[in-house]
């Protein structure tokens, strides 16, 4: 437990008691999400300034049925096209646009599915973000795995087949800083073909280091694309830094990573105008850096622990099958990844449309996989988990349900010369 924050590792230190209250009740007491910390990179970009734009100026009950046909019609799918399908006026052709969603990506993917595990490593923070069980402020069970441990579970999840694995940590320098990354970088390549990265933003040069220990990509969620909300939703931390965030990705691709992931957790703000910008992120920094692989992720809200008041917000499988399907089209290329946090039912389905990559054995907890995936118990030396999962088929199963389907189930398609 972080003695920082919580004395006996149960209740709130009266300082930080105080401090929490402040930041939730005081906007003043917060600093300016949109300036940047010490040690933060700024690079000369014009990606934000153009994704922001057209956000803001989106106004979806302007668009109609008629819109929606056309949308549809277009060989090419224009960004005036993409907000026509994701507007209200395109619920009721929801079955016309997932089949030209599901042509769209058996033209790119044909029948494929590509499958991956996150690997929680430490789930110590220094943000304070209201809607992350990670939080600071969060009582729960912190732990950050050695690298003997780290190895371990590598091991572990390496037996059941799988050939990609994300590396995820709470965002805590401190606890989790580039050096120690880097060392689990370099575990995951002896275990793994593919290795990606889900941690705190940082600059260009240490990107490029994580690159040259072995990572391939890195996923960063922007959360909300909403700058008035993001700031209500990060309270406290370098998260609360709105544009360096947004620069993240652009970063890792200067530093050499070969991929870069993207995303809004649909339901913090509004889902249809964070949908439109997480797209058109992907799009416009797509022209600038051709040569990279980009994805975009599609999570939805889940609970957490200590908060029963988390849910998605007006976020519905049907809204979720309209923003998957919209991506598609708009962009054809791009993978689209389809988590844990979603039904079985809903990722079954969604794969055979628009979706062209699904976790596998997933656990959000720190240090849980010998007694997840061998069903051994546990000595309670583990740490909490970050939210709730919905689909919690292993590897194999995964597996057999994705051909069952009539799809081809994929580990890995990168081959290194």
């Amino acid at each position: 437990m972080d003695n920082r924050f919580f004395v006996d590792g149960e209740h709130l230190s009266p300082p930080a008691l105080e401090k929490k209250h402040r930041l939730e009740t005081d906007p003043a007491s917060r600093t300016n999400h949109m300036e940047y910390m010490d040690g933060m990179e700024q690079i000369n970009s014009d990606i934000m300034e153009k994704v922001l734009s057209e956000m803001d100026s989106y106004d979806y009950s302007h668009y109609t049925a008629k819109d929606v046909k056309a949308a549809l019609e277009h060989e090419t799918c224009t960004i005036e096209d993409f907000k026509a399908l994701l507007s209200p006026a395109a619920e009721p052709f929801l079955e016309q646009i997932a089949e030209r969603a599901r042509l769209e990506t058996s033209k790119h993917f044909g029948n494929t599915v590509y499958m991956f595990t996150p690997l929680y490593i430490a789930n110590y923070c220094e943000n304070y973000c209201v809607y992350c069980g990670f939080n600071c402020y969060n009582n729960i069970n912190r732990m950050k795995l050695d690298m003997e441990q780290i190895e371990r579970e590598m091991q572990i999840i390496s037996d059941s087949g799988m050939e990609e694995i994300l590396i995820l940590t709470g965002e805590s320098r401190a606890q989790s800083n580039v050096e120690y990354i880097g060392e689990a970088c370099k575990l995951a390549r002896k275990y793994f073909r593919m290795v990606g990265l889900e941690i705190y933003p940082i600059n260009v040069n240490e990107y490029r280091y994580l690159h040259e220990c072995g990572a391939d990509y890195v996923t960063v969620f922007q959360e909300t694309y909403d700058s008035d909300r993001y700031s209500d939703l990060h309270l406290l931390g370098h998260k609360r830094v709105y544009p360096y965030r947004f620069d993240a990705q652009e970063r890792a691709l200067m530093g050499g990573m070969r991929g870069v992931a993207f995303s809004a957790l649909l339901g913090l703000s509004d889902f249809r105008k964070d949908a439109l910008a997480s797209a058109l992120h992907v799009y416009f920094l797509q022209r600038k850096y051709p040569h990279a692989e980009m994805s975009l992720s599609c999570p939805r809200l889940r609970p957490i622990i200590n908060n029963d008041k988390i849910n998605p917000l007006d976020v519905h499988e049907t809204q979720l099958c309209q923003i998957i399907c919209a991506y598609r089209i708009f962009l054809p290329y791009v993978g689209i990844t389809v988590s844990s946090r979603e039904s079985e039912s809903f990722r079954n389905g969604i794969v055979k449309i628009a979706a062209t990559k699904v976790s596998a054995g997933v656990s959000t907890g720190i240090g849980d996989h010998e007694s997840k995936y061998n069903g051994k118990g546990t000595d309670g030396n583990e740490g909490d988990e970050q939210f709730e999962i919905n689909d919690g088929r292993s590897l194999d199963v995964m597996y057999k349900d994705i051909a069952a389907e009539g799809l081809q189930p994929v580990l890995n398609d990168y081959i290194y010369m």
